[in-house]
């Protein structure tokens, strides 16, 4: 811990923050983020236009008040970010300190005992996610767990002076091997005071992909290089239901990643997987991951293929082929990062549903998702309806899921996960 006992620890002083009446009416509804555009005045001076000029360092605790001087939240500071205060508290004068956190974690932690409690169950889960930023009340704040190492991804510099505070609450909490930190884009060119992108913050440093089981299947992280903060936790559910409907199918998992559907597929007995993705590193993983699996007679006898590949193209080549599967699985990168990118975003789900939809045999299943948060459920979906259409083909829902317990809403810019379950089929004309 010593290198945690050597940041910077968050001063006494405060910033008085006013803002706009339209931010405080966004703040008095309980939302988590406070824009630089929305502030007036910090400890009664004017705002300067730019984050270079900006007042006050990452961490500090920052006090919005109203034009009465009544307190309305209190949050962190990031002169770096146009999210200028991450709001931590709404309503009423509080203290935020070590004991503040330890609280608001003990919640989070708390909302995932169902998740702790099935590690002693016939179908245990050891990975997933113990803080959700924003919507645990913690913004910026991510906190996964990989067996016995936690991994910390921060998405502002305003909570490095906090870690100190942060990293023993889980610690007490959640007891474990190692805590790995890993940090936002944005951040890479940011002063940390000695923190980097996998920074061992207690216990060993992680030398090698971490194993953890999810309902009962063998998994790796790789917590140092991988993708978020090393697996995709948000679809377990999903890859489970899934695993479900996969008995004697020929399964097609399209944006494959590090092979989580396909794994699941292969334990629910599909006779053949083909894993789809444009990275050779993670279709390695894939396979590592389905290999490690094998100890189960359905995952062994499963044919496993991988094709590295751009998903469009390989989607049209099996369609040229006249390639037929009994499961379609989905499962894209964002493809909405900003609100201009959400026309082009819609238009990459209708072309993936066209060219996902031919491809699923006479009753069989096309499971699609969606990660961007920009894209509303409605829109979503009726770009998987327009872009089957355009197939010939109609879809008969089937069902629809969004996030899992461990990854709740707490706010409405928290939700993002979308899922549609459909059978497809051949539209019939008439002459």
């Amino acid at each position: 811990m010593t290198l945690l006992n050597d940041l910077p620890r968050p001063g006494s002083a405060r910033l008085a923050v006013r803002v706009t009446p339209d931010a405080l009416r966004r703040i008095r509804g309980g939302h988590p983020w406070l824009f630089d555009g929305s502030i007036t005045t910090v400890n009664g001076s004017s705002v300067p236009t730019t984050s270079a000029t900006a007042p006050g360092t990452a961490g500090d605790l920052a006090v919005i008040f109203d034009d009465e001087r009544r307190f309305a939240a209190i949050g962190l500071w990031d002169p770096a970010s146009p999210i200028r205060v991450k709001l931590l508290h709404h309503g009423s004068p509080t203290t935020i300190d070590a004991a503040w956190f330890a609280e608001r974690l003990a919640t989070a932690v708390g909302r995932r005992r169902p998740l702790a409690e099935s590690a002693t169950g016939p179908a245990p889960t050891t990975g997933y996610r113990l803080v959700h930023g924003e919507n645990d009340a913690l913004p910026g704040l991510v906190v996964d767990r990989y067996g016995h190492v936690l991994v910390v991804k921060l998405y502002s510099a305003a909570w490095v002076p906090h870690l100190a505070d942060v990293v023993p609450a889980l610690l007490r909490l959640v007891p474990s091997r190692s805590v790995v930190l890993r940090l936002a884009r944005a951040l890479s060119e940011q002063p940390l005071h000695g923190l980097a992108e996998g920074t061992t913050l207690h216990g060993s440093d992680v030398d090698a992909p971490v194993p953890f089981l999810e309902h009962g299947l063998h998994f790796e992280a790789d917590v140092l290089r991988g993708q978020k903060t090393g697996f995709f936790l948000d679809q377990r559910d999903n890859r489970a239901l899934v695993g479900a409907a996969s008995s004697g199918a020929r399964v097609l998992d399209v944006f494959s990643c590090t092979g989580g559907f396909s794994v699941h597929a292969a334990a629910g007995g599909a006779r053949s997987v083909l894993s789809v993705d444009s990275s050779p590193a993670a279709t390695l993983a894939a396979r590592a991951n389905m290999q490690l699996n094998t100890d189960i007679a359905a995952v062994a006898a499963c044919r496993h293929s991988v094709t590295v590949g751009e998903a469009f193209g390989v989607l049209e080549d099996l369609g040229s082929q006249r390639g037929r599967f009994d499961v379609v699985v989905v499962d894209p990168p964002s493809f909405a990062r900003n609100a201009v990118s959400v026309p082009r975003a819609l238009q990459a789900y209708q072309r993936l549903a066209e060219l996902a939809a031919p491809l699923v045999e006479r009753g069989g299943l096309l499971v699609h998702a969606s990660c961007s948060a920009r894209v509303s459920e409605a829109d979503f979906v009726r770009a998987i309806h327009t872009g089957s259409a355009r197939a010939s083909i109609e879809l008969d829902e089937e069902r629809r899921t969004g996030h899992p317990l461990d990854h709740p809403i707490g706010f409405p810019e928290g939700g993002y996960l979308k899922v549609l379950y459909s059978r497809p089929h051949r539209i019939t004309r008439r002459p």
